[in-house]
């Protein structure tokens, strides 16, 4: 520490300085850390994270808040480094003995007993004691107001202004001395970062009040520049102030960012000319993506694009591009790919880190895969394998500074050659986000808008990137919650956001799009917006502020790259099964034997000469009755797609039916006969072509996703009696004499009767005068029709429809009100200025597994891991030897991983109660929270009052229990 520092403090001032600590020697390295010198580390840590990992657009804002250009990275390191500020009260200098007595003996005292009965955090600590001093140095309310919660929530959380006040003031520091002493504290580190004068806290000010958006971003940005700074490997304890220098701290923080192997995205990226699409993906642009990239072209600042458009129009691509393009624009570090599940995330980090290579050799090594079950994926693993053995069990050895700061993060180094994967410190729990590239699920978009721990982190991820969402359509009304909320937020930040659907409800689009400009206007509601409707097939919608700062609005369409296809559609008369006589007993709902056989007879018709055949159930327990039968006429032609096979059977057959329905190509032929059986998994991102398509009865937008699968590729041969393109509605029964349709209960339990009775009026209205549907051209008019208000279901079904319509929007009620609860704002507080209280009323700290079941409200579901039990051993699924406990060989991993299977909900409490990990999994990383459910020879187990077993060829089957709605 430069001598000249003192000049403004009596000589006890340095002696304080020299015994108020910030980390114990048992946290530190073995030799206790001045809380100074971690101040000055983190801020030291703050400076190379602004050089090496901002944004462009993150800096070029920060500059304007500091007041001007260049005056970014000062403050910034100043708010990262004074997050600790709150140590340095009795509260948290007694918590270490030894250490303790060293400050008491300097003339800083506290009574014990006082200090010792209140529990008093150094983060809300740190935020009485940075607002009193802010005040004095004569700063504006205002600025003060939103720079005091980054102390006060840097452990995750954000406290109220009324929070701040501990019940007694000894715990807070008592006297002149302690007054002193933490004055001094503050302006010494001030001056260390270079700002100057009799009051240095005066020259820190800002000169702008920065959006809350931007506050949360920055309040993530302290956390990650204190976790690193945590690091004993890298920042072993200073004991001794003499050596305590921000030039000493640079040179720390600048290894320790090296060694931990931490980088930014792309940088500065130059704008990408009309060469770029062939150049990444090897073809040229279709009218729906040329459309895309004009649309983004025109845009005059960051905003919200939503692209509509049929299957198979490369959607995706077409969002990469864009990304590309917003990002060169407008200064944006990185992307994030949010799919509707893990099993379409999975392909597209593969398609992902194949982009970003042509982008620039190496960007592919920066991508990470974010969702609960990536370990599964062996090109994952694989990378975290080349990377070091250290990485694959990163989740759990990556902690967190806990509350009072006395528990360090436990980092390894990446030191040797290059990763060819993100960087180990950001495989950590809350953190993937903040990787330079992450494709996951929507999911993780969800948890940025819930009112939970450290949720800033999740927001700092996000801000600095541009953000994409396929298939959004999917969303249902609980999930849309923290959608239209993240958007808020997105909005508000700046951030450039690309929605893609094969289409959405008007009303829908209307919401995503009113979320996002409301964020940008920092309004509860958006103020003068009108957005017109797409005028054709593929649409897009685009929105961002204007100069004047109004919202501008931009919307076009284009033709397919196809023509329509004239679907024809029929339905397989369904009559009411036993279910609808007063029981409901799950036997009787899937005793399908009359529906499995109208199937069979309907096929035996039409496949004479052949053909590919896709028939989609909405439950599996329908799908592996159809399959039995269907299996029966048609032996090994047919093939079985659900959730309950276990990922080595469902990765497999689906890669099969994949490959065998794939687009024409050179030596690779067509089946003969195929009759494929799968449930909704082969709505989304499932890339085949069948000749002929049996569905059970689902809303129209889902429907119109799987008439998708019908004729998709071109230059198919297809046998006569299939060249037109067919629909067979299954799972309801219209021949009901004029009266209100049967519909199935479970079809019912899963989508509710209101937009089932709509879809199927629009069915029937089709199949009456024996007509077609246009499709992808009247896609958007049937979503229309269907979730609109008008009319469409015949006068006789009125008053069904009308109590159904009541229930459903009850329901729908219902389920926004439980969102309301976790949202990350609540109800009338989007035009707060600050993030003062923004956790108050949340609903404390959610474990990591639980997020899912935060931001989805369907039945809670586990999964398990099977295992064979034979009399000597355990076995995996493929038969490959385990240890006496179940003991796994690295060789072994992913024969016992292929045996993980989703229960279905109803055994979820009986599986959580029954089953755990087997003994020889309880270390191993990725292992010890799975549940097994062991097997006996036959394939056979029992879990509470259900008796599972698993077939080879059916995957698994539960029986027994009791009834289950």
């Amino acid at each position: 520490m430069a001598e000249d520092r003192w000049q403004w403090y009596p000589p006890e001032v340095k002696v304080w300085l020299g015994v108020l600590w910030g980390k114990s020697a048992g946290r530190a390295g073995g030799s206790a850390n001045l809380l100074l010198s971690h101040m000055l580390d983190t801020a030291a840590v703050a400076e190379v994270v602004w050089d090496r990992y901002l944004p462009p657009v993150t800096r070029r804002r920060l500059d304007a808040v500091a007041g001007g250009r260049g005056k970014g990275r000062r403050l910034f390191a100043w708010l990262c480094g004074i997050h600790d500020y709150g140590k340095a009260v009795p509260a948290f200098q007694h918590m270490d003995s030894d250490l303790a007595d060293a400050v008491r003996e300097s003339g800083l005292s506290w009574d014990k007993f006082a200090v010792k009965s209140e529990s008093w955090r150094h983060d809300k600590a740190g935020g009485r004691l940075l607002r009193a001093a802010l005040v004095k140095a004569g700063w504006a309310e205002e600025q003060i107001d939103w720079v005091w919660p980054l102390v006060a929530g840097h452990h995750g959380r954000f406290p109220t202004l009324g929070q701040l006040r501990p019940k007694k003031e000894d715990v807070q520091g008592k006297g002149p001395s302690w007054k002193l002493a933490q004055s001094a504290l503050v302006e010494v580190f001030s001056r260390e970062l270079g700002f100057e004068g009799e009051s240095p806290l005066a020259a820190v000010e800002p000169a702008l009040v920065p959006g809350r958006a931007m506050q949360l971003q920055l309040s993530g940005l302290v956390v990650m520049a204190d976790w690193i700074a945590s690091d004993e490997r890298h920042f072993a304890g200073v004991p001794d102030l003499a050596r305590v220098t921000i030039a000493q701290a640079r040179v720390r923080a600048a290894k320790a960012w090296s060694s931990l192997g931490l980088r930014g995205g792309w940088g500065v990226l130059p704008t990408p000319g009309p060469e770029a699409f062939r150049d990444r993906f090897g073809h040229g642009t279709r009218p729906s993506q040329d459309l895309v990239l004009d649309v983004v072209r025109r845009m005059g600042g960051p905003g919200l694009v939503i692209v509509e458009a049929p299957m198979g129009e490369g959607k995706t691509k077409a969002a990469l591009a864009a990304a590309e393009l917003l990002a060169a624009r407008y200064g944006l570090d990185g992307v994030y790919l949010g799919m509707p599940t893990q099993a379409t995330a999975d392909p597209m980090f593969t398609e992902v880190r194949s982009w970003l290579r042509k982008v620039e050799e190496g960007l592919e090594d920066q991508v990470a895969l974010l969702h609960g079950k990536r370990m599964f994926n062996k090109e994952w693993r694989g990378l975290l394998e080349d990377a070091g053995e250290g990485s694959q069990d990163a989740d759990s050895r990556f902690s967190s500074v806990d509350e009072f700061g006395m528990r360090d993060d436990c980092f390894d180094g990446c030191e040797g050659g290059e990763r060819r994967a993100p960087a180990e410190w950001f495989l950590g729990r809350r953190r993937g986000l903040l990787s330079p590239f992450a494709v996951g699920t929507i999911d993780q978009l969800l948890f940025a808008a819930t009112r939970t721990k450290h949720v800033m982190l999740r927001m700092a991820g996000l801000a600095g990137k541009v953000v994409a969402l396929d298939e959004v359509h999917a969303a249902d009304v609980y999930m849309s919650q923290f959608l239209l909320e993240g958007l808020w937020w997105l909005g508000q930040a700046g951030v450039p956001v690309v929605l893609l659907s094969a289409t959405l409800p008007p009303e829908q689009r209307r919401r995503l799009v009113d979320a996002y400009v409301a964020g940008t206007q920092s309004a509860e509601a958006p103020v003068a917006l009108e957005v017109p409707e797409p005028q054709g097939y593929p649409s897009v919608t685009a929105s961002w502020p204007g100069q004047d700062g109004k919202p501008e609005v931009l919307v076009e369409s284009t033709e397919s790259w196809r023509d329509d296809l004239r679907v024809r559609v029929e339905v397989l008369d369904e009559p009411p099964t036993r279910t609808d006589s007063g029981t409901d007993s799950q036997a009787a709902e899937t005793d399908a034997g009359p529906a499995d056989t109208a199937v069979v007879d309907y096929l035996e018709e039409r496949l004479v000469d052949g053909g590919c055949v896709l028939v989609i159930r909405n439950t599996v327990d329908r799908a592996q009755s159809t399959f039995d039968a269907l299996r029966k006429e048609y032996g090994a032609d047919v093939r079985l797609l659900h959730g309950r096979l276990h990922t080595g059977h469902r990765a497999d057959r689906t890669q099969e039916v994949l490959n065998l329905l794939a687009p024409p190509a050179d030596g690779v032929e067509r089946p003969g006969r195929l009759v494929v059986v799968a449930t909704q998994l082969a709505e989304q991102s499932f890339d085949v072509d069948a000749d002929l398509l049996i569905t059970d009865l689902a809303p129209m937008d889902l429907l119109l996703q799987r008439i998708g699968r019908l004729h998709r590729h071109e230059g198919v041969k297809r046998p006569a009696l299939l060249a037109q393109p067919t629909v067979v509605v299954t799972g309801v029964g219209l021949d009901s004499g004029g009266g209100t349709p049967h519909m199935l209960r479970a079809s019912e339990r899963i989508y509710g009767r209101y937009l089932l009775l709509r879809t199927a009026a629009e069915v029937e209205r089709v199949t009456a005068g024996g007509g077609t549907w246009s499709i992808p051209g009247r896609v958007p008019d049937l979503v229309a029709r269907v979730y609109g208000a008008g009319s469409v279901v015949p006068d006789a079904w009125g008053e069904a429809e009308a109590q159904a319509r009541q229930e459903w929007e009850e329901r729908q009620a219902e389920r926004r009100a439980k969102a309301a609860e976790y949202v990350l704002t609540r109800a009338g507080e989007h035009g707060a200025p600050t993030l003062a209280g923004l956790h108050y009323g949340g609903h404390g700290t959610v474990a990591e597994g639980q997020f899912e079941a935060l931001v989805r409200d369907g039945d809670r579901s586990v999964e398990v891991v099977l295992v064979r039990r034979t009399e000597d051993r355990f076995r995996a699924v493929t038969g490959r030897s385990l240890g006496p406990n179940g003991e796994v060989a690295a060789e072994v991993v992913d024969d016992v991983l292929c045996g993980t299977v989703r229960l279905p909900a109803k055994l979820t409490e009986a599986a959580e109660r029954g089953l755990g990990p087997l003994p020889g999994w309880r270390d191993h990383p990725w292992l010890r929270y799975s549940l097994a459910l062991e097997l006996g020879e036959q394939g056979e187990a029992s879990l509470g009052d259900f008796r599972l077993r698993y077939d080879e060829a059916l995957g698994l089957v539960v029986s027994g229990g009791r009834s289950y709605r």
